[in-house]
């Protein structure tokens, strides 16, 4: 596979002013690049299929890929700090990423370029006008030898490039000044609590209920005159387009939109808890640039208006705490699926029948990936795996603020690993395709058991006591 790569020019030094006598004015407005310490580099691959092969996203896809609208890009951004520690934020405009090519990417990072795995984020954009990857959704799908290959050989160029990439970013590095803000967007609609053909009545009237998350947090990284990469996130699926053509949705053009208003910048667009959060209405490239436009105009409002420096030292935390499944199908059930009318009850079958050749049984709980990340004095950012809910981050916010004092907290998903829906206890318990019927498709052998939102809300309070030395809130 084929793959082009372009790497940001490395920017001249921050200009400081003397007075005659030698004494250096510092900025009432923001903090130096040498004050600070900081230093960025970016890069860039191209992870546009360049053959016809399978999408990912939706249950209906029946054949290859026929075209594409816009390119998928794998952006880098690693920052390094005054000590030297640093950080690599990775975007891919993907709908996702399995484990098995997570591990491979993320140990091929730390093998070539010595960056802890604590401190590498893989977070993809939820684009459903992108390639299947590796094994992730791979049960929604009826693939000939043929085009198995083809995802096969994908995910192994996917490794090269991204890998490659990271290199790249980290000999661009230089002298830097970051800063933080946040802006607002409302395009996104809770899936759950309103129908899809009501929304526009529901909209001009006011009714359309929650709970939503429209908060874009937005990282500035210039260097000297130049912004080098603008970083933004919103919550919400990027399922405004289902057609058969290659395309990063609204993310995408989001990104094509603060490209343009920023020359020579690299815009960069992560996922925030939007499993039940759809663009609404949908279905057309008008809308999907609609409303990359306005998640654009929301980014540059905010830099424009809210700009807040960061100074300080780069820290992060990663745990795999395991999460139970509840009522795992039995070895008898498997084997029945295999006939079942239904081709994703048979391609989960497969998949199941696998592992208890493997393994002798199978795997009562998962692996979840969580991570952290402080951003000097500036926002903190939990990361975290699958497709989670927005009650996830109404929650940590809420908790972190007021337990930490945090000036920013960020919540993003879709990263490292896109196992499944995360949902939280509500949503657990209410059921529907978040709570359960999700399950199916990602191959998974049951629905996750009650604990599963404790288990991750607990492991970000450890992890965020760990880091700033706050404590979970009591009940």
């Amino acid at each position: 596979m084929s793959f082009t790569r372009s790497v940001m020019p490395v920017l001249g030094q921050v200009r400081i002013v003397t007075l005659a006598l030698g004494m250096v004015i510092p900025s009432l407005f923001a903090v130096s690049a040498d004050a600070a310490g900081w230093k960025a580099g970016v890069a860039k691959a191209d992870i546009t299929p360049d053959k016809p092969m399978w999408m990912s996203g939706y249950a209906g896809r029946d054949h290859r890929a026929e075209g594409t609208r816009t390119k998928l890009w794998g952006k880098v951004l690693v920052l390094e700090d005054g000590r030297g520690q640093r950080v690599a934020a990775i975007t891919l405009d993907l709908v996702g990423i399995d484990q098995a090519t997570s591990n491979l990417l993320r140990d091929r990072i730390v093998k070539e370029h010595g960056i802890e795995r604590s401190r590498i984020a893989l977070l993809c954009s939820h684009t459903h006008c992108g390639p299947v990857v590796g094994n992730n959704l791979i049960s929604m799908y009826v693939l000939s030898p043929e085009d198995q290959q083809l995802v096969t050989e994908y995910a192994t160029s996917l490794i090269d490039e991204v890998g490659t990439a990271v290199g790249q970013a980290l000999a661009d590095l230089a002298p830097a000044e970051l800063s933080w803000s946040s802006g607002h967007t409302d395009f996104a609609v809770n899936r759950r609590t309103n129908k899809e053909a009501e929304v526009p009545a529901l909209r001009a009237a006011g009714q359309l209920l929650g709970p939503n998350d429209h908060e874009v947090p937005v990282l500035k990284v210039k260097c000297g005159d130049q912004t080098k990469a603008i970083v933004f996130g919103y919550a919400c699926h990027s399922t405004t387009l289902s057609f058969f053509e290659w395309c990063g949705d609204y993310p995408g053009y989001a990104m094509l939109d603060v490209e343009e208003k920023n020359p020579g910048t690299l815009a960069m667009f992560w996922a925030g808890c939007g499993a039940d959060q759809n663009p609404l209405p949908r279905r057309t490239v008008e809308l999907a640039q609609e409303y990359g436009s306005r998640l654009a105009t929301a980014v540059q409002t905010a830099i424009d208006t809210s700009s807040n420096p960061i100074s300080g030292d780069l820290d992060a935390r990663y745990d795999e705490p395991e999460l139970s499944f509840a009522n795992i199908l039995t070895k008898e059930q498997v084997e029945a699926q295999l006939t079942s009318s239904s081709i994703y009850e048979v391609g989960r079958a497969k998949m199941l029948k696998k592992e208890i050749e493997a393994n002798g049984s199978i795997r009562p709980t998962y692996v979840y990936p969580v991570q952290t990340w402080k951003l000097g004095d500036g926002p903190v950012w939990v990361i975290l795996g699958g497709e989670v809910v927005v009650d996830y981050s109404i929650r940590l916010k809420t908790e972190i603020r007021m337990q930490s004092g945090a000036k920013s907290v960020w919540v993003a998903a879709y990263a490292n690993d896109v196992m499944a829906y995360i949902p939280s206890l509500r949503v657990l318990k209410e059921g529907g395709y978040e709570g359960e019927a999700a399950m199916l498709y990602y191959g998974q052998p049951g629905k996750w058991a009650d604990t599963v939102e404790e288990i991750i809300v607990k492991q970000v309070h450890a992890q965020m006591q760990s880091l700033l030395g706050s404590t979970a809130p009591t009940k």
